[in-house]
């Protein structure tokens, strides 16, 4: 059921298969990227989606246009995303949060609709449907409005300085117990 933000945006289920371009074009704006980069998400994003239990949400204006996105899926240890995380996760005894665990994948606001909060909005609507006990997502490793923003709704650090391939920057992997809190601390 659709979910009004405020008066311009409305969250509700996004066919993210139907809608990647809009949605990697949103990303792009949002996290800096290039044509290149793009193109490697797209077929990233397409793959998950056809995951099981993999669900996406989207912002839409009222005319119709994406402001933002977030989806996810039940963890899977065999995932190339746990797989690099783990190391890391074991090394400070947090491996376990990989198991009955909703991975938030991608998370992503237009900058001209942020600061309204719609990506609070999105995850918490979006985890709300999950079945798993906890969340457990990846951020650029650095004090920014994301990690604000997750740190307000429960997820902690987990890891920190954990390394991607082709990643140029380190992230962290934080994690929160089911509901995600509603308001900020």
């Amino acid at each position: 059921m659709p979910h009004p933000v405020d008066d311009a945006v409305t969250i509700g289920p996004l066919d993210l298969a139907a809608r990647v371009d809009e949605a990697l074009a949103v990303q792009a704006v949002a996290f800096g990227l290039g044509a290149d980069e793009v193109a490697v998400r797209r077929q990233i994003v397409l793959r998950h989606m056809g995951h099981q239990g993999a669900r996406a949400l989207g912002a839409t204006t009222a005319d119709g246009r994406l402001a933002g996105f977030v989806y996810g899926m039940p963890n899977n240890r065999g995932h190339w995303w746990s797989t690099v995380v783990e190391p890391y996760l074991r090394a400070g005894g947090n491996d376990g949060w990989l198991d009955d665990a909703f991975v938030i994948t991608e998370l992503h606001v237009h900058p001209h609709h942020q600061n309204h909060g719609i990506g609070r909005t999105l995850i918490t609507t979006l985890t709300d449907g999950a079945a798993e006990p906890r969340s457990i997502l990846s951020a650029i490793d650095t004090d920014s409005p994301a990690r604000g923003l997750y740190h307000s709704l429960g997820y902690v650090d987990l890891a920190r300085q954990v390394h991607f391939p082709s990643a140029p920057r380190p992230y962290a992997v934080m994690g929160a117990p089911l509901p995600l809190r509603r308001r900020p601390w």
